[in-house]
């Protein structure tokens, strides 16, 4: 994971946004009022469509196309919300244009692409990072913590990650797209992949899946068992059509953590946007009489928490960060991808493959 330096630099990174889906107005609401970032600049393939987008979210440029943003000088970085299936592309056309990428989950549709990717950043010198928001949330500092080799807890044994929710307009949705990398595992899986690669510090050795196909061809719910040589082990469930919920369960050999890992944090109810007090617990012993113990971490957005920590990078050149968090999304990319070939195939893939 990528670590922010409290240290602001002198000038924020000035980000140009790539597309004007939701997700890309609840990002730049989320840095407005952030020193190290600022965004300056949003496209679109409509040039009305991004007049209105800038004049509604407070962006200062508009561009009617996305090459005409990546060849703005008045951008230093790119945050790419665009659709699954064309990360990859704008990735590397923003690279090769001199723009470092801020890029959203899921980096690619394989991990092929997400080579290609990191390649293509290294060789014109910019950096690109794959946006998980709770990456980069104080609870996921605290939790690493817990789970570092003095904790107590001892080595991770097993991970069990969940995520699921409601499509509320599934017609229409780019979810259920198989061209633009829709399905559950691309998107909700994502999530709990992300969190088992944390854990485990790599990628496993053999995956099986289990889908659940919708009409369109896409995975509306998946369930995963991730294996390592090594006898540790995984379990990730992913929906997109099943009540809400996020939560992660790692069983460590002396203790063991439950949290929500979610993206956005609040202290208690009531936050405007709708963020919830994200629960982090630990067990520190094997026993069963022991309680267990809730950690209290500081709270917030992780669009914002996710920016700043790639503004600091950027600003101090930190290659060998990028390259941390390069490694962990190369393994998710594999993960998925191979996740994905056993749902298809029914058997056990090994990532070798």
């Amino acid at each position: 994971m990528v670590r922010m330096n409290t240290t602001p630099s002198p000038q924020p990174l000035r980000l140009g946004v790539l597309g004007c889906a939701n997700i890309a107005r609840q990002f730049i609401a989320a840095v407005r009022q952030s020193p190290a970032v600022k965004v300056v600049a949003v496209a679109s393939r409509d040039a009305a469509t991004a007049a209105a987008f800038a004049a509604a979210n407070q962006v200062q440029r508009h561009h009617g196309s996305y090459q005409a943003l990546l060849d703005d000088p008045g951008v230093d970085a790119i945050y790419l919300p665009l659709p699954n299936s064309l990360h990859a592309e704008w990735a590397m056309r923003a690279a090769q244009a001199g723009k470092h990428v801020l890029c959203e989950k899921p980096l690619s549709v394989d991990a092929q692409q997400a080579r290609d990717m990191f390649a293509t950043a290294r060789q014109h010198g910019v950096m690109l990072l794959e946006a998980y928001p709770w990456w980069f949330q104080p609870q996921t500092r605290d939790l690493l913590a817990l789970l570092a080799p003095d904790s107590g807890l001892g080595p991770v044994q097993s991970v069990q990650a969940s995520f699921g929710f409601t499509m509320s307009q599934p017609a229409g949705n780019i979810r259920m797209a198989p061209d633009l990398g829709g399905g559950a595992l691309l998107d909700a899986g994502s999530y709990t992949v992300s969190l088992v690669r944390l854990v485990m510090g790599n990628a496993p050795d053999w995956v099986t899946a289990h889908p659940v196909w919708a009409s369109s061809g896409v995975d509306m719910r998946c369930t995963g068992t991730l294996i390592w040589a090594d006898g540790r082990s995984a379990q990730i469930s992913c929906a997109m059509d099943v009540g809400y919920h996020r939560h992660a369960h790692i069983v460590c050999s002396q203790g063991s953590i439950e949290t929500e890992y979610l993206n956005h944090t609040a202290d208690g109810p009531g936050h405007p946007l709708g963020y919830q007090a994200s629960q982090l617990r630990v067990r520190r012993s094997a026993a069963s009489n022991v309680p267990l113990e809730t950690v209290r971490s500081a709270t917030g957005s992780g669009f914002r928490f996710c920016a700043e920590a790639f503004a600091d990078v950027v600003a101090r050149g930190d290659t060998a960060a990028i390259d941390r968090a390069a490694a962990a999304s190369v393994d998710i990319a594999a993960t998925l991808e191979a996740l994905a070939l056993s749902a298809r195939a029914g058997r056990m893939v090994d990532l070798s493959e």
